[in-house]
């Protein structure tokens, strides 16, 4: 099962509660589209058993010592990988996420931002928001869980 969060700010109650949803609901992949904010905040997402992916959002603004301590795993936004087989296109900003979704080259299409949630599909592609992990601006803190297997969803409320 893959974990999409994003906008986590610092919020370690609510990172704390995401990292004990990593032990139960096994995770095998965490995809987070930025907005960390600080370094401190990645021993409660990065593990060893669990591949990690991050990009950079707007309020990250320790970007050496978050790149250092997640182990080379934030990268700058948007950012293209191949995962367990699937096309996986990552950004914080949704720039040009609709054309990035109609080209049809990704399987899924993962960012952050805007701290709404939004899950659909464009074609053969599905988009994924989380929402915000931190659950500041919208007073509900969401993570996405996702089968990449069967492109099925569950968007979780931390509480």
């Amino acid at each position: 099962m893959w974990l999409v969060v994003s906008d986590s700010h610092d919020n370690m109650l609510m990172l704390k509660k995401i990292s004990d949803l990593i032990s139960k609901k096994n995770i095998t992949h965490i995809f987070h589209c930025g907005d960390f904010v600080a370094p401190f905040t990645l021993p409660l997402l990065i593990r060893d058993g669990v591949e990690f992916f991050g990009v950079f959002g707007n309020n990250d603004g320790e970007r050496l010592l978050l790149r250092e301590k997640s182990r080379n795993r934030i990268f700058p936004s948007p950012h293209e990988l191949e995962v367990a087989g699937k096309r996986v296109a990552m950004f914080h900003e949704p720039y040009l996420l609709e054309s990035v979704a109609q080209s049809g080259v990704y399987d899924f299409v993962f960012y952050g931002h805007t701290h709404e949630v939004d899950i659909r599909r464009v074609g053969d592609t599905l988009i994924v928001n989380p929402g915000e992990s931190c659950g500041y601006l919208t007073g509900k803190a969401t993570v996405v869980l996702l089968d990449p297997k069967t492109g099925s969803t569950e968007l979780l409320e931390i509480r």
